[in-house]
């Protein structure tokens, strides 16, 4: 399913992990009511599904060298009606993050941006977004002295700035693709990557992109970022949308890549901030040579 590029493919692609999940709790239920042949065709199924889900939820990736040091990071989309601050300072402050990206940080989060960022001194912010959504911006803190980088290309919504930090001069880009067609149109996010495209082959060095790709790593859009961005993913288990459904049963839209020169430590779902998305906080460090 997830070599196929063609769009209705690409949609049913998003839902193989909550499906995997869902398959093998009813081959459960049949086997325990003895319909042993319904199982069967329970488990063969399951079998199909875990071998489309693999590549999201054990992509491949560099070794991690010892003895570099971690950086930790955290990224969410906050939802841009989320005005809950208490519960994504909280979130912010369980992760313990070196450094911050926030997606869709709606105008009532903004204006006490000082209290969501305590002790992110360092920042850096994308023109406000109107389109679509209400207003709304991406903001990059960090506990590292950060440097903001040029506007993304018109039509794409991202943030983006260098960080010092132990592993050196470390590129960050936060960013927020369109939901897939028929949502928006067809090549909606086709285009978008290719503008991401732009901001990453214009970067020197190390580089870290999160946030809200509106897209599971396996499927067209995630092979295009690792194809032609030349990134690897972040684990893509268990799920970030939507934040109401078990986390076993939801998709991993919200996605962390790096260049080959990086290497992922581990990933997880970080504490709730009243978002309709759950946060990611990952370790990486620097690859083994």
């Amino acid at each position: 399913m997830g070599g196929i590029g063609h769009r209705w493919f690409d949609i049913l692609a998003q839902f193989t992990a909550p499906a995997l999940v869902a398959t093998a709790v009813l081959s459960l239920l049949l086997l325990l009511t003895r319909l042993k042949v319904a199982a069967l065709h329970g488990l063969a199924a399951c079998l199909a599904l875990l071998i489309a889900v693999g590549p999201q939820w054990f992509p491949a990736g560099p070794e991690a060298d010892a003895r570099a040091p971690v950086v930790r990071l955290y990224s969410a989309n906050l939802y841009y009606l989320n005005d809950d601050v208490a519960a994504i300072r909280a979130s912010i402050e369980e992760a313990d993050a070196d450094v911050v990206v926030l997606i869709e940080l709606g105008r009532d989060a903004a204006t006490r941006i000082d209290e969501v960022l305590e002790g992110y001194p360092h920042r850096a912010a994308s023109m406000r977004m109107d389109q679509t959504r209400g207003p709304s911006r991406s903001v990059i803190g960090s506990r590292y002295p950060l440097t903001a980088l040029a506007d993304p290309p018109d039509g794409l919504h991202a943030v983006a700035a260098v960080a010092r930090t132990p592993l050196g001069r470390l590129n960050i880009v936060g960013v927020h693709l369109t939901r897939p067609w028929p949502f928006q149109e067809q090549w909606g996010q086709i285009s978008q990557t290719i503008s991401l495209q732009k901001v990453v082959d214009g970067l020197t060095g190390p580089v870290v992109v999160a946030g809200d790709f509106n897209s599971v790593s396996s499927a067209r859009i995630g092979k295009q970022v690792r194809r032609d961005l030349g990134l690897h993913p972040a684990p893509g288990f268990p799920g970030t949308w939507p934040a109401a459904a078990p986390a076993a049963l939801a998709m991993t839209i919200d996605q962390v890549y790096a260049t080959p020169d990086l290497a992922f430590v581990r990933r997880r779902l970080g504490r709730p901030n009243g978002s309709d998305h759950r946060p990611v906080v990952t370790e990486f460090t620097r690859a083994a040579d």
